[in-house]
């Protein structure tokens, strides 16, 4: 199968792709994910990307392994991967396309990677990686499964790519889906789409006030990671923050405090970013009319304190330090108002167990998943909803 002349290879060739598949989680691509976090993690610059530190400390074994037991636990079914998987990755995540393409892998497909147009240092690191590690002749097989590529206003890849894969995995906004959509799949071939999502999180502030200072630091680490890892861009990183047990506001003040220092000493934005989250501000001023106050912690943190909740909270994204807030004590009123666009809550201070009554109750339109502040951007092969090893892999009958 040909692609086009139009396209550059960033892992892979203009030669002919081979189609292969495996069973989910065959051996040679837990060995060459397990080896590519090992080449990762020798980068020198790493530090510098964390998200590309994320990435290594995923794709370990020990990891690799985990995932398997709880793909084939209670489930001793023949299943094969499906085909070809054509993955369209967002334009704002420089390391999502590594994911994508790992998903593929596990489910025991062969893989065309589209990468964003824009030239992220991270997607090149990823990348020279994946081809040092994908040279050892042990991995010939795989090599034949990986294509990883850029190209820019091109409808016509796009088509005939989309014409020939068994699957697609579409990751980016609501208009950039829809438009993807417009080009037809084979009879049988499955449309994956990750749209735009909305998060949030749930915090009890006379939770933090009992805290020690080894535990509030960690608390502040690990919402930063949920959040300026990546700019807010990520899906699951919260944009709202609902306190409870917080009236007097000494927790949520003690908290971003705390965070705008932290920001500051290790978040470095790019110089749009002031006036960019400026302008946010300055637009909810003037067109925001549910606002009760408004706060800046060294200009790092900018918080919007809602008087009250409504059916549009999902459009409500704040980028580089840019947070909502709205205060109760009864949180079933959230629920009122969380639709199919919600996809992750986080929580600190509240119980797993009342949060799942809540569920429970409350049935929402929307909501995939409810884990701990830090851990957010923990992807896995159940995401959005979706188990994508299995919907990736075919079942075979016997009996």
């Amino acid at each position: 199968m040909k692609i086009d002349n139009k396209i550059n290879y960033l892992v892979g060739s203009k030669k002919y792709l081979k189609t292969t598949t495996t069973q989910p989680f065959d051996d040679l691509s837990c060995r060459f994910i397990s080896d590519l976090s090992l080449e990762l993690s020798k980068i020198k610059l790493i530090k510098q990307y964390p998200d590309i530190k994320a990435l290594s400390f995923w794709c370990r074994d020990k990891n690799i392994q985990n995932f398997k037991k709880l793909f084939y636990l209670n489930n001793h079914d023949l299943r094969i991967g499906v085909g070809l998987v054509f993955h369209i990755t967002p334009s704002n995540m420089p390391t999502n396309f590594a994911y994508s393409l790992l998903f593929g892998l596990l489910s025991g497909n062969s893989n065309i990677v589209k990468v964003p147009s824009k030239k992220f240092p991270q997607i090149k690191i990823i990348c020279q990686c994946i081809n040092k590690v994908l040279r050892k002749k042990i991995f010939l097989i795989i090599k034949d499964k990986i294509k990883i590529i850029r190209y820019t206003n091109n409808d016509k890849c796009t088509k005939n790519i989309s014409a020939i894969c068994d699957a697609r995995l579409i990751w980016g906004g609501n208009n950039s889906i829809n438009e993807i959509r417009n080009f037809k799949l084979k009879e049988r071939s499955i449309d994956l789409a990750f749209s735009d999502r909305f998060s949030f999180c749930v915090m009890d502030g006379k939770k933090i006030l009992k805290l020690n200072n080894f535990e509030i630091n960690k608390l502040i680490e690990n919402f930063y990671n949920d959040t300026f890892l990546m700019d807010q861009n990520a899906c699951s990183s919260p944009h709202l923050i609902v306190w409870v047990n917080d009236s007097s506001h000494k927790g949520r003040n003690i908290f971003w405090e705390k965070l705008s220092i932290y920001t500051l000493k290790k978040y470095y934005p790019p110089e749009i970013a002031s006036i960019d989250k400026y302008s946010m501000f300055c637009e909810d001023i003037l067109n925001l009319e549910n606002i009760k106050s408004y706060k800046k912690f060294n200009n790092m943190i900018y918080t919007i304190t809602l008087n009250k909740l409504n059916s549009k909270i999902s459009n409500l994204r704040g980028r580089w330090g840019y947070f909502y807030e709205y205060t109760t004590n009864d949180l079933n009123k959230i629920f009122e108002f969380v639709n199919k666009d919600c996809q992750t809550l986080s929580y600190f201070g509240v119980s797993k167990n009342t949060l799942k009554e809540l569920v429970l109750k409350n049935n929402p339109a929307g909501i995939d998943r409810i884990v701990p502040v830090g851990q957010t951007l923990n992807i896995n092969l159940n995401w959005d909803g979706y188990d994508i090893g299995k919907i990736l892999s075919r079942t075979i009958e016997i009996k």
